[in-house]
């Protein structure tokens, strides 16, 4: 089979992990006291379990002012997925400027990717979405493949976009905080939480919510072990220097300031995304 470099350095990894919980051979068993065990052999894909390769469809939808870290953080962990392949599907194929000027280059676009999708995965922004949520093209790609799709999920105001295609109607969801309380005008369910699950639905909190949500897809469609040695490459352990990654942990005063700076754009996603989920039942 054909391996990435990045498929053999998980396999490299967790080779040693499933090494220690499978039962020891006969020669191991009668080795001598104090004798040194066998070495593992490098990239050894014998002893991995069927279900730890796979052959997933995965694409994230990219778009002009985009969230960079909403897509890149579930990206690290969801093609840590060996089997997977991934596209990255613009509008066209031309290069996406995200809202902080990182620049993307779509692999496939609206028509040619895949029209069965494993995984759907929509990043958030706040320009950006709102354009977004008013491009049909955007719309009838999201609810196309998103009614086809094994999951449908997003990052941040990822979700008012997937809402805005009527793909959350009468489905729990989340969204940044600020904006999650915008997702009954598409028929959603509120719901509050880092990562939030509903049958096929998947959504994450604000930005950074994504690598959690990446990482409990992992461990879904593998299982723990190989959930934990992506986690371990990634050394994923966080240890903010501040305390304030929600409204109920942040100061009142730094609250205020960030509820100030979005009033515009929720009353802005609220118009545009009631009006585009009217527009998306005709698409």
């Amino acid at each position: 089979m054909d391996l990435t470099r990045r498929d053999l350095a998980i396999a490299g990894l967790l080779g040693p992990l499933l090494a220690q919980a499978v039962a020891p051979s006969a020669a191991q068993a009668q080795a001598p006291v104090g004798a040194a065990a066998p070495a593992v052999p490098g990239h050894d894909m014998s002893m991995m379990p069927a279900h730890w390769m796979g052959s997933e469809k995965i694409a994230f939808l990219v778009y002009p002012q985009f969230t960079a870290l909403d897509m890149v953080g579930p990206h690290y962990m969801l093609t840590s997925l060996m089997g997977a392949t991934t596209v990255l599907v613009g509008r066209t194929k031309a290069p996406v400027t995200s809202d902080a000027g990182l620049i993307f280059t779509p692999t496939a676009d609206f028509e040619d990717c895949p029209r069965d999708l494993d995984i759907l995965c929509v990043p958030g922004g706040s320009a950006g979405t709102l354009a977004a949520m008013q491009d049909e093209a955007a719309l009838r790609f999201l609810k196309d493949r998103g009614a086809r799709a094994k999951f449908v999920t997003s990052v941040c105001t990822g979700s008012l976009l997937l809402g805005a295609a009527g793909l959350l109607e009468g489905y729990r969801a989340t969204s940044h905080w600020a904006a999650r309380q915008i997702l009954t005008e598409f028929g959603a369910i509120p719901s509050p939480g880092r990562v939030v699950r509903d049958r096929n639905r998947i959504t994450g909190g604000g930005v950074t919510a994504g690598i959690d949500f990446g990482l409990a897809l992992v461990g879904s469609l593998r299982d723990r072990t190989y959930a934990e040695g992506v986690q371990l490459l990634a050394e994923y352990a966080p240890e903010p220097p501040f305390d304030a990654g929600t409204p109920e942990r942040a100061p009142p005063e730094v609250t205020a300031i960030i509820d100030a700076m979005m009033a515009d754009f929720l009353v802005q996603a609220r118009a545009t995304g009631a009006a585009a989920f009217a527009r998306a039942r005709t698409l």
